[in-house]
């Protein structure tokens, strides 16, 4: 993964969710809480989810073969997918299946009664450390855009994930110390029932809102309008192309952008000065925009009966 923030924030997720679920899996034989239960088991979820994510980043490092020529950056999103899927399946509908049972034969916490309230107390802290260094390493990349928009529009999977994750991790542990803390002060064990419920159904949501951007990515996501801006002064800073007739920019990989252009030439101008053209225009394209690393260009003419007036159409 060469993001090496997102590889850090992830690492980070994972140690701090290795612990937290071990501390939960116990707190949850001694007491009988469901809501621990839950907790528990969103926490190995989300624990198999950063392995996947760095298994993914380590695959998608490999070489371009004869048969994926553009190599393999998109098992990153691949990846990514089957995190929310894991999330939604073994997080989000274990959880709502554990508060229906609990929901149905409620009892309440007997044994142990205060430990749960203590795990959770030291998760919350454990998963603020963890949220903390998902935000700072999110901060060197994210610039002035906005957390959701951040969220929505990020290339690269790794961060919006942790982030989501470590952020729903947090309001799930609310929800556990809600329900625990309800249930000890009523004796009454639907409390917890309805903290697991909540919790599922914070899991489930999280797990839709992941699989929805990362459709997007798998689907195939567009350059950034600055870096299409970029791009476009990059070509026609020099004097080899009269306009850009249209262009189709599509992301490989976080770190890998196809740019594919058709470049108005003039009339008179021989091969091998459009050859030569053609290699300053595209050397210029990779100092402005270094991920840009699959570049085709195609001279034409430009007809204005032919084509549209505008330099570029919806790229």
């Amino acid at each position: 993964m060469s993001a090496g923030g997102g590889t850090k924030a992830v690492v980070a997720a994972l140690a701090a969710n290795l612990g937290i679920a071990t501390t939960k899996f116990i707190a949850a034989a001694l007491s009988g809480s469901s809501s621990m239960l839950a907790e528990a088991i969103h926490s190995v979820a989300d624990s198999g989810n950063q392995v996947l994510l760095l298994f993914g980043g380590k695959r998608a490092q490999r070489a371009a073969t004869p048969q994926h020529p553009f190599g393999y950056g998109r098992e990153r999103y691949i990846y990514s997918f089957i995190v929310s899927i894991v999330l939604f399946s073994v997080g989000g509908l274990f959880a709502l299946y554990e508060a229906y049972h609990k929901w149905h034969d409620p009892h309440p916490i007997t044994s142990w009664a205060w430990l749960p309230v203590a795990v959770l107390v030291v998760s919350i802290v454990l998963e603020s450390m963890s949220f903390r260094t998902a935000i700072k390493e999110s901060n060197l990349i994210r610039g002035k855009v906005g957390w959701v928009q951040f969220i929505r529009r990020a290339k690269a999977p790794e961060l919006p994930v942790v982030l989501l994750e470590d952020l729903g991790a947090l309001i799930g542990l609310v929800f556990a110390l809600f329900g625990v803390s309800m249930t000890l002060l009523t004796d009454d064990g639907r409390w917890d029932a309805a903290g697991t419920a909540m919790i599922g159904v914070l899991l489930v949501a999280i797990a839709v809102v992941l699989a929805v951007e990362t459709k997007s990515l798998l689907l195939g996501e567009s350059a950034t309008d600055t870096d299409v801006a970029a791009i476009e002064r990059a070509i026609l800073a020099g004097d080899e192309a009269e306009r850009i007739i249209h262009m189709r920019t599509l992301h490989l990989g976080p770190e890998e952008l196809l740019v594919a252009a058709k470049i108005a030439i003039r009339h008179e101008d021989s091969a091998d000065h459009i050859a030569h053209g053609i290699d300053a225009i595209e050397q210029r394209i990779r100092d402005a925009v270094p991920i840009a690393r699959v570049i085709y260009l195609e001279p034409d003419i430009y007809e204005a009966g032919r084509q549209p007036k505008q330099a570029v159409e919806e790229h």
